[in-house]
């Protein structure tokens, strides 16, 4: 175990699609599954951490991210334990900690849990825009409606 305040020191994960690391890349191979404006020292995995069970540390996020994407990760059926904490309020960081059954890669189910929170929030982001225009309009359908249409 690390000694108390010590910096977690830098790890590298590697999945069948993508390479990641808390470690700047140079290589162009690296460079063509990244975004170029991902900020790529975010994210970080924690000491301890195995195939089937990590903690990862996100910088300069909070309950926002964390309850969301805990909320996707557990609907994974692969998924054992999903948990994050705030370590304290005054620092922009996000502890992760997933644990999964069997031989099932928590990177994996990581990578698999931001796309999903990607694909719901895309969701949202359109039927917003939509009712917006909708209502923008004068449209017939100016009321408030729930996901059943409801009013």
């Amino acid at each position: 175990m690390p000694p108390a305040g010590a910096e977690p020191q830098p790890q590298s994960f590697t999945t069948p699609e993508v390479q990641v690391s808390d470690q700047p890349h140079d290589t162009e191979e690296a460079d063509a599954y990244m975004d170029p404006n991902l900020d790529r020292e975010r994210i970080r995995i924690l000491p301890g951490s195995s195939e089937t069970a990590a903690s990862f540390q996100f910088d300069n996020e909070d309950h926002t991210l964390g309850n969301a994407l805990r909320y996707v990760i557990m609907k994974n059926p692969d998924v054992e334990f999903c948990g994050y904490s705030i370590p304290h309020p005054s620092e922009a960081k996000l502890n992760l900690r997933i644990q999964t059954y069997d031989n099932v890669s928590v990177y994996t189910v990581l990578e698999k849990g931001l796309k999903d929170l990607e694909d719901l929030c895309d969701v949202v982001i359109d039927k917003f825009t939509v009712a917006r225009e909708d209502f923008k309009s004068g449209g017939q359908d100016t009321e408030m409606r729930d996901a059943w249409g409801r009013v």
